[in-house]
């Protein structure tokens, strides 16, 4: 119901601040977590260029996912909670325990301190990372059913990482919930208007073809959503009663090359998109280049490996519509523009 006061973890970050503009936007009243209330400011900012003035609808915590402290507080008269925050490293690790802790210890904190404050309903940003990793490749596409096996060989921090947050989160349901509801989204590579320099991995991708650092493009596949449509199955998720207890598997359409996404930009945009790419390179010098860049060496074990999966499940139970792959990665592009992120290209009067 608006009004009602929503938790959004993980404020600054690309996907929590279009979370909170879609609550704003519904008339909800939000709270959000940083770990330092000095960032304000800047996630205000971030809501206007996403076209909402916040004013005193917006309030904020400070929060750790490493640390008890300020969580009871946070959760403290909420109705509902999105638990959208999560690390995810730029570079391998030196240890797995340095994202497997915080993002499933994280996640825990959040839901007992939740479940204390008589939360209804939690929503977790779980990720693609838990369904279609770590198993033998398959022609049909990986939904709701399937589970990444940590063990496999394809297996990297992050993707294990969410994947054990993920399953504890269920299994802390399940043993003590109590009358906690809990539903989970797990998007694949989430790409759409950024809202400040602070962006998703996986906006890197697109900024990187752009600026053409990339010499061509490795044999990756993925699958692509856009924010305002993660944002939106959230909201859905967050009050449908169908939704209890169930994983959402968000994906916009077939999973795409690198090589088919450059294509993609050159074709919409023109002389905007002169440096991007669409060569697609042997594995072999894709591997050589991994010895001297530490973010190569995370794409390693998926060159060549031809992704998929379907978001069926939440447009049949839940009547999620996404846009498409290409509206995801052209906003993308367009938005970095228009905030001067992209080097050689001027600045868009705002």
């Amino acid at each position: 119901m608006a009004g009602e006061l929503v938790l959004v973890t993980g404020g600054s970050g690309f996907l929590g601040a279009h979370v909170i503009i879609q609550l704003l936007n519904a008339g909800y009243q939000v709270r959000t977590t940083v770990r330092s209330l000095s960032r304000e400011a800047e996630v205000r900012q971030m809501l206007r260029v996403g076209g909402v003035e916040a004013g005193e609808r917006l309030s904020f915590a400070a929060a750790d996912l490493t640390k008890d402290d300020g969580w009871a507080d946070a959760v403290s008269g909420c109705t509902y909670v999105h638990h959208v925050a999560s690390p995810f490293p730029p570079n391998i690790p030196k240890h797995e325990d340095e994202v497997i802790i915080p993002a499933r210890d994280g996640a825990l904190r959040v839901l007992k301190a939740a479940r204390d404050a008589g939360v209804k309903r939690v929503v977790l940003t779980s990720s693609y990372a838990a369904i279609g990793y770590g198993q033998p490749q398959q022609s049909a596409p990986f939904d709701e059913t399937n589970w990444t096996n940590p063990d496999g060989d394809d297996v990297r921090a992050y993707v294990k990482s969410k994947t054990l947050a993920e399953r504890a989160a269920w299994d802390f349901m399940q043993r003590e919930g109590g009358a906690m509801e809990l539903s989970v989204v797990n998007p694949v590579a989430i790409l759409g208007p950024a809202l400040a320099a602070d962006y998703s991995t996986s906006i890197l991708l697109i900024k990187r073809l752009m600026e053409g650092d990339m010499p061509g493009c490795p044999r990756l596949w993925f699958g692509i959503v856009d924010v305002r449509d993660v944002a939106d199955l959230h909201m859905r998720c967050m009050t449908a009663p169908e939704a209890k207890g169930e994983r959402f598997l968000a994906v916009a359409g077939e999973f795409l090359s690198i090589a088919q996404i450059g294509r993609i930009l050159k074709r919409r945009l023109g002389p905007a998109a002169k440096r991007v790419p669409t060569l697609e390179l042997p594995d072999f010098l894709v591997r050589m280049a991994a010895r001297r860049d530490p973010a190569v060496q995370q794409i390693l074990p998926e060159l060549g490996k031809r992704k998929n999966g379907t978001g069926a499940k939440a447009r049949r139970m839940l009547g999620w519509a996404p846009r498409s792959n290409e509206e995801a990665i052209v906003a993308t592009a367009e938005s970095l523009a228009a905030l001067g992120l992209l080097r050689g290209a001027e600045k868009k009067a705002a």
